[in-house]
């Protein structure tokens, strides 16, 4: 048995060279208030249970990462939020009012098994999955 076990995620940190652009992008569109703001640059946001830390890349913290992601150095692949209640309609509807292109809807896997998912981009081309709950054929094995 290991003696670390891992519940969900915790935070992600994402280097940027906008950091405003991205403190909005997380706020407006995806409703992650700002939990705490440091005089490091550091600003860390609210997503349910979870952190999304955003870091400017030229401040002492983001200068760690070397330089400043673009379209050919990204700072990760994608990550994934776990939204509930998953009302498609309505998440679509939000995305357009803030002119946020999406992909279509897929049954991908993820912690709690198969379920709707959509990608979107954010400011800095991060993809961000936006994670439904498990569909009822999907759901991991001892899950009900």
């Amino acid at each position: 048995m290991s003696a670390i076990t891992i519940r969900d995620l915790d935070h992600v940190v994402l280097r940027t060279a906008q950091p405003d652009t991205m403190v909005r992008f997380y706020t407006e569109v995806l409703g992650c208030p700002v939990e705490r703001s440091l005089d490091i640059g550091l600003v860390q946001l609210r997503a349910g249970r979870s952190m999304i830390d955003i870091v400017p890349s030229d401040s002492e913290l983001g200068r760690r990462g070397g330089d400043a992601p673009d379209a050919g150095a990204r700072n990760m692949d994608h990550f994934c939020v776990r939204i509930e209640p998953f009302d498609e309609p309505a998440i679509r509807a939000q995305l357009r009012q803030h002119g946020i292109d999406a992909d279509e809807t897929s049954v991908r896997y993820g912690a709690e098994g198969n379920g709707p998912s959509i990608y979107i981009q954010d400011p800095d081309g991060n993809t961000v999955e936006l994670k439904g709950p498990p569909t009822e054929n999907g759901a991991r094995a001892g899950q009900s």
